[in-house]
């Protein structure tokens, strides 16, 4: 058995340079200096006699070898950090900390619960708990930014476990134009008002979703926000049913009668990003999350 000639730290920093988009970056990324981001990569070229960065611009982009090599290393540096966190998690017992992130369409209150439970389950774990809109959670999946996720759509080479479907229905305050019209909606009437939207929380590849045909659009951080400027009166929009049960009961808003569409869903899914291997804390979580779906849900499990 040979030894190899280039080292996990140098793929890593290979790794850093690309998704960090640059050698600057990349060195206050690692907490180095930049000289030794140049180094460390000027090494791992040498010892593979290939060029594996080119610059263009301001930017260092991939090769062709590269980008081959770098798809093939990374695997290899998931690999090491499973290996270093079980070696911390044997010798702790518990993690020492557990990241949650949660799409912004899960309920608060069902959340809350689960939350609170794994607070008695693993008090010495410091708990992340982050929200995530559309491509955000799927982006913290690709990224292993996170333990476990809750998530409109599973990337590539990860699993996914069915939590519940979510409901979003079309609403306004009841002096809205749109209701003042007393009739079915088509999607001419919708197209004059302004849209209240969520805004996707990710970078790299955010997407739209829903019907987004009104020509003024008011973009909010969370559906939080969407309700209370619906509320307003400064829109209308699509939120989530369990924030509507109390402003619908007390009649501070109305479904909009739309002809088509006046309800979407989305399907939740419960991801634990490192199932190998899986601390303590992460399979609390995610039976903790298992336990409180909806009674709907675990049928169709």
């Amino acid at each position: 058995m040979s030894v190899p000639r280039t080292s996990v730290e140098q793929w890593a920093v290979l790794a850093a340079v690309v998704d960090q988009g640059g050698f600057a970056p990349a060195a206050a990324a690692l907490h180095r200096s930049q000289s030794a981001v140049s180094y460390a990569i000027a090494r791992l070229q040498s010892a593979l006699a290939t060029p594996l960065l080119a610059i263009e611009g301001r930017r260092a982009v991939l090769t062709s070898e590269g980008r081959a090599l770098l798809k093939r290393a990374r695997p290899l540096l998931r690999e090491m950090e499973s290996l270093e966190r079980l070696a911390q998690s044997l010798k702790q017992g518990w993690e020492s900390e557990l990241s949650l992130v949660v799409d912004a369409a899960f309920p608060r209150d069902r959340l809350l619960k689960i939350v609170g439970e794994l607070r008695q389950l693993c008090p010495n774990t410091e708990i992340s708990l982050s929200d995530a809109v559309l491509s955000g959670a799927e982006e913290v999946i690709a990224e292993g930014r996170a333990d476990v996720v809750v998530t409109t759509r599973v990337p590539p080479q990860f699993m996914g476990e069915f939590l519940m479907d979510v409901y979003f229905i079309a609403v306004a305050r009841p002096d809205h134009a749109l209701l003042q019209l007393d009739r079915v909606l088509a999607a001419d009437d919708l197209a004059r008002q302004v849209q209240i939207v969520v805004r996707d929380s990710g970078s790299k590849a955010p997407r739209d979703e829903g019907w987004l045909g009104a020509e003024r659009r008011c973009t909010v951080s969370s559906p939080e926000s969407s309700l209370a400027m619906i509320e307003a009166g400064l829109g209308f929009g699509w939120l989530p049913e369990h924030l509507l049960a109390v402003p619908l009961a007390a009649g501070t808003l109305r479904k909009l009668p739309i002809q088509a569409g006046a309800t979407r869903k989305l399907s939740l899914q419960l991801v634990l990003v490192r199932p190998d291997p899986v601390g303590p804390a992460a399979r609390a979580a995610v039976e903790c999350f298992e336990r409180h779906r909806p009674p709907t849900a675990q049928t169709q499990t």
